[in-house]
């Protein structure tokens, strides 16, 4: 792997040099775009709006309108914008990791100390360890500003990028339900209902299905074979009556529960 930024962790006084990994990658097929007429792929190019002609690279800049003006913009200018969270993850705060939403959270990375920075590195990832809590830091990533916490997995420390609160949309334009009363045994029973469904979370039992099966497609279209899609509708309940649905489902076993959403 080749690190995407290269920098220090700011732990109090305590600098440790760190380099930054993406800890992701995508699962899903590369697909191209195609002509639909000769199957000849598709390419995108930048062009100049003014002449039409196609821009390279080298010659692309970064500006921002002012009083109906471009400013362009350079690498210095976006470090001079402050050049030492450019290259420093500052940890500003420690909180406990179940007080942040999981609407904040964002992309994963893998933070892997330098030589010189592996004592005080190993010294962070157990003392988050064992106080069960999490860095809040910030830090500058592709010329903008990250919020991001620092949490431990096995031997690595990682650093998983969170929204800033301005990012996430208020609720106020959902349709939600406001007087809808649910009956005490109506929640008792679907209290029943998760206790039945609980278990432990176990990620490698959760499998991209969709890939694999549009796999399978793509095979059997390069045989010559016809597909044929299957009809999906929308299978209502037979009964309107919530605990009716609820007594119903508490009588199926899980794997009954399953089936009968894979066929809906």
């Amino acid at each position: 792997m080749r690190p995407i930024w290269t920098g220090a962790i700011g732990f109090g006084l305590v600098n440790i040099p760190v380099k930054l990994y993406s800890a992701t990658q995508s699962s899903s097929l590369g697909l191209d775009m195609l002509d639909k007429k000769d199957h000849a792929n598709i390419k995108y190019k930048r062009v100049n709006e003014g002449t039409g002609k196609e821009v390279e690279w080298g010659n692309i800049v970064k500006g921002y309108k002012y009083h109906g003006d471009y400013v362009v913009l350079d690498d210095k200018d976006f470090e001079a914008a402050n050049a030492k969270k450019s290259k420093t993850i500052e940890i500003e705060d420690f909180v406990k990791e179940d007080e942040i939403s999981s609407m904040y959270y964002e992309t994963p990375y893998y933070l892997e100390a330098d030589k010189s920075g592996t004592k005080p590195y190993e010294l962070l990832r157990q003392a988050l360890e064992k106080s069960g809590k999490v860095g809040v830091a910030t830090f500058v990533l592709r010329n903008k500003e990250a919020l991001a916490i620092l949490r431990p997995e096995g031997k690595a420390i990682v650093l998983n990028r969170i929204r800033f609160e301005e990012e996430i949309r208020d609720t106020k334009d959902l349709a939600l339900p406001e007087h809808t009363t649910i009956k005490p045994a109506e929640l008792k029973m679907a209290m029943s209902l998760i206790d039945q469904l609980t278990a432990k979370f176990d990620i490698s039992k959760y499998k991209d299905n969709y890939n694999h099966e549009l796999m399978k497609i793509i095979e059997a279209k390069a045989k010559g074979k016809k597909i044929t899609v299957p009809k999906m509708k929308v299978v209502h309940s037979k009964t309107q009556d919530l605990m009716d649905q609820l007594k119903a489902s508490l009588g199926a076993p899980k794997h009954e529960i399953k089936r009968h959403k894979k066929a809906s």
